[in-house]
């Protein structure tokens, strides 16, 4: 069903990246920043990263894995201890917005602020320059690519339009950088999230339910030769319940045999590998796909649609 697999490192089947967004309460600031001072409850919520990324390090550990933790910025300035204990073991620090802003709603001059302080932010704590990125709530704007290219950005993992890496080829400079695309059924929110002050009200499935979407996931990606990419936050699958069940799932994979367990950079690094070789030659993707309202909704008959 995939025709164009791409050659995973030493035969494996699939690759597999489990991929955490780190956001912590810079969602609450965002969405209530007159009154999350008030929301003391749904902020301890949030601030359970403090206890869920020691515990997902450990696991992590446990079967000697390197994954990617997606950081905003202002979150890299709130919990510096925390985001130490990701960088101390040798994990990826990827870029995810100062303040989990979404692009599509700036200005393209704001929204180039936000990446270049995060950049800066991302750089001196780490010492190095992030090379992916995912648009927080995957909000990426017809200027993300542009502005990612133009920053030198080796991917992203924010769209959603393959089951496989592509190239996205900016329209204005013809630069390209990777997308390692995920869905909505791998994201742990519509799982398991129900919060008022958050406007997320669904109800809560078990680990159990949660794995059976993943897992059918994998399955596919395996049989397939496709990719399989998480994108869970701490608080909500760093949950003691739900983290035994990912600490059970890794096991399972890595039972199933042939899967590549690597950092989102590693994967776009291979990707580049592979099309410079040409042994992959990946589906490219101009954007942005469209600027402004298209033609055919631009008659006068049709301008109260």
């Amino acid at each position: 069903m995939i025709t164009n697999p791409v050659p995973w490192p030493n035969g494996a089947k699939c690759a597999v990246a489990i991929t955490f967004d780190m956001d912590t309460d810079s969602i609450l600031h965002l969405a209530h920043p007159d009154s999350a001072d008030t929301k003391v409850s749904t902020a301890s919520w949030l601030k359970y990263d403090e206890i869920a990324i020691p515990r997902i390090l450990n696991m992590y550990k446990k079967y000697d894995l390197k994954q990617t933790f997606f950081v905003p910025a202002w979150c890299i300035e709130r919990y510096p201890r925390t985001v130490e204990l990701i960088l101390k073991d040798g994990h990826e620090l990827g870029h995810h917005g100062y303040i989990h802003e979404h692009p599509n709603e700036l200005t393209g001059e704001e929204e180039l602020y936000w990446l270049q302080r995060g950049i800066e932010v991302i750089t001196k704590f780490s010492g190095k320059r992030p090379r992916g990125w995912r648009a927080p709530m995957y909000n990426f704007s017809k200027n993300s690519l542009e502005f990612l290219a133009k920053e030198g950005f080796l991917y992203d993992s924010s769209l959603m339009a393959d089951d496989i890496p592509y190239v996205l080829k900016d329209k204005k400079s013809s630069k390209e950088v990777i997308e390692l695309p995920t869905h909505w059924g791998m994201d742990d929110w519509p799982q398991y999230t129900h919060n008022g002050d958050l406007d997320y009200m669904m109800p809560i499935n078990s680990p159990n339910r949660a794995m059976e979407v993943y897992m059918s996931e994998f399955e596919a990606a395996w049989e397939h030769g496709g990719m399989w990419i998480s994108v869970w936050h701490p608080f909500v699958t760093g949950r003691l319940a739900r983290c035994v069940s990912v600490d059970k799932m890794i096991q399972t994979m890595l039972d199933k045999g042939n899967v590549w367990f690597a950092t989102l950079e590693e994967i776009a690094l291979h990707v580049r590998k592979c099309i410079n070789d040409g042994t992959y030659v990946p589906r490219t993707v101009e954007l942005p796909y469209y600027d402004g309202r298209i033609p055919e909704l631009k008659t006068n008959a049709l301008e109260g649609v």
